[in-house]
């Protein structure tokens, strides 16, 4: 477990805690730093409790006591403080230990377990709701930069398939955001983001969200800036063996908004996906040919 999945599960536990364990519970989502640096009564001195909720707070989510818990927010904060260049040290000293195959199979093991986490009760949910939100929009304003450009670009390349109904913000000439001026509260903001969380895209959806959109943010964790902004979220793990954060979860869980969105469409959407299909066909989009047999040689018919 990393520390986003905790913090995903806490914050869906939230409501369930009873009243010291919610009060600990709170303290942790809002202070990950204390929750590495301090000591454990410390740290239940300031959130109000005993000491001795803190351990249990750490048993209820699966912990042997405290300090795991503990471990698991150093963990995070020495990654963060490390940056790119650092993990990048770590992850040149690992493969040099264990090999490239090694390496290789951890990163795709642990993103594996990543897209698993997506069938989960309280994902399926936060997705579910998104999905809603984005279906009875007028349009939705998609808008990510950095590694997140890719997926929401991914994301209204999908959605065209149904219309107009969504819009890519491109922010490479300082005008993306132009197009809001056409937007109100029948829209929806898609704002994506994750650690290290980009400046702009937060400002984005503030000023959506001051213009009256409904912002709906696929982010990394429950206290991410964006998060806190976000009348409808959905939450992916980022964690990777590798120097750079994976985007993977991020995809699929755009792809699968997309399709739930088209889902909620009914026959409209079943028509506008016909008329696309038909245009592409027109134009003659696709290489629909078979590609020419190899001989066993390896050589091209």
């Amino acid at each position: 477990m990393d520390r986003a999945t905790l913090a995903d599960r806490i914050t869906h536990s939230f409501e369930t805690l009873p009243g010291q364990l919610g009060a600990a519970a709170r303290y942790v989502l809002d202070n990950p730093g204390d929750v590495a640096l301090l000591s454990m009564r410390e740290q239940a001195r300031r959130a109000g409790v005993q000491p001795w909720t803190m351990t249990r707070l750490a048993k209820r989510f699966g912990f042997e006591g405290y300090d795991e818990l503990r471990q698991l927010h150093g963990e995070a904060l020495k990654e963060k403080a490390l940056g790119f260049a650092g993990k990048a040290g770590e992850q040149v000293a690992r493969q040099r230990q264990g090999g490239s195959h090694a390496l290789a199979r951890d990163i795709a093991a642990q993103s594996a377990a990543q897209l698993g986490n997506l069938a989960e009760a309280g994902t399926l949910e936060a997705l579910a709701r998104a999905a809603a939100t984005m279906a009875a929009a007028r349009r939705i304003y998609c808008f990510g930069l950095r590694s997140s450009h890719t997926v929401a670009a991914h994301f209204a390349y999908s959605m065209s398939f149904l219309g107009e109904k969504a819009q890519l913000l491109d922010h490479v000439n300082g005008a993306g955001l132009d197009r809001l001026r056409h937007a109100g509260s029948e829209d929806v903001f898609f704002a994506i983001t994750v650690a290290p969380y980009t400046r702009a895209t937060i400002e984005a959806a503030t000023n959506a969200k001051a213009l009256g959109l409904t912002v709906v943010a696929l982010t990394d964790s429950p206290v991410s800036p964006l998060a806190g902004l976000a009348d409808r979220c959905v939450l992916v793990s980022t964690e990777s063996p590798s120097f750079l954060h994976t985007m993977a979860p991020a995809f699929v869980a755009a792809e699968i908004l997309a399709a739930l969105v088209a889902g909620e469409g009914g026959e409209e959407a079943l028509e506008e996906i016909g008329k696309t299909e038909a245009l592409l066909s027109t134009l003659n989009t696709h290489l629909l040919d078979p590609a020419p047999r190899a001989h066993r040689s390896g050589k091209t018919t």
